[in-house]
């Protein structure tokens, strides 16, 4: 008995695609550049002025973009900015 053709099977392309999404969404955050550091507090004030001052907010859309107290006043907290001036 001849066997009709039916539509392909997808199943193998979707799991390409999934596995692609999940890889890329792994290595890209964005357009932004994001660094975290846990300091003390002075350090930690430190290290965002010297953030603002190589990579000024008008030009980088530089900022605090989360941080938390943690114990024994350490600040955890992440910095972002754009890779570039342009």
């Amino acid at each position: 008995m001849a066997r009709v053709p039916g539509p392909p099977p997808f199943e193998g392309l979707k799991r390409r695609i999934s596995r692609h999404r999940l890889d890329a969404s792994k290595t890209s955050s964005g357009h932004f550049v994001r660094e975290t550091f846990c300091l003390d507090v002075e350090e930690a004030r430190a290290k965002a002025r010297e953030w603002f001052d190589c990579f000024p907010k008008a030009a980088y859309w530089t900022e605090v973009e989360s941080w938390r107290m943690l114990e024994g006043d350490r600040v955890e907290f992440t910095m972002r900015r754009l890779p570039t001036a342009d």
